[in-house]
């Protein structure tokens, strides 16, 4: 694993920049947990019956970044990157074929895409609609919601890194 270059979230900041900072955090940290790793690596799953791997993490925060960002902000009916209709993360973790840089640069432009989104937005109220849910969310609601899937998805991100190779830590 590379070293933690990430730069770690103020202790002294504004609602946005607390939020921004947090979410840019755990992006990193989920890279962190993949650096260096070869395909077959990311592709290790943690235990049967789970699909789960690395390589399905990355795959699933790039549609994570893409439902929530995108298509509640910008374009609703934006297709998702590997599923036929969206919220269906496990074909996401089954879209065996891509490979680990193509995971990365996808999932890497649905980042830039979401921080283009959130930069562009006059305040946290920004309203958008959920089509999923087919209700309007702030963007404030969104950075909160896609946080936690980083944080919830990054523990499991630290469980599968160890299986890998059994290396620990932030």
């Amino acid at each position: 694993m590379k070293s933690d270059d990430r730069v770690g979230p103020p202790l002294l900041s504004g609602e946005r920049e607390t939020l921004r900072a947090f979410l840019d955090y755990h992006r990193d940290t989920l890279a962190m947990k993949c650096a260096g790793l070869s395909d077959e690596q990311l592709r290790e799953r943690s235990m049967k019956p789970s699909t789960l791997s690395l390589l399905a993490l990355v795959r699933h925060m790039a549609e994570v970044e893409r439902a929530w960002f995108r298509r509640v902000f910008e374009d609703a009916s934006a297709p998702m990157v590997w599923s036929a209709k969206p919220f269906d993360f496990q074909a996401a973790y089954d879209a065996s074929a891509s490979t680990g840089a193509e995971a990365f640069a996808a999932w890497e432009a649905e980042v830039e895409t979401s921080r283009r989104i959130e930069r562009g937005a006059a305040s946290l109220d920004l309203v958008g609609r959920q089509p999923r849910w087919e209700k309007d969310v702030s963007l404030r609601m969104v950075m909160v919601h896609v946080l936690l899937e980083y944080g919830r998805h990054n523990g499991h991100a630290d469980l599968l890194r160890e299986g890998v190779d059994g290396t620990v830590g932030a």
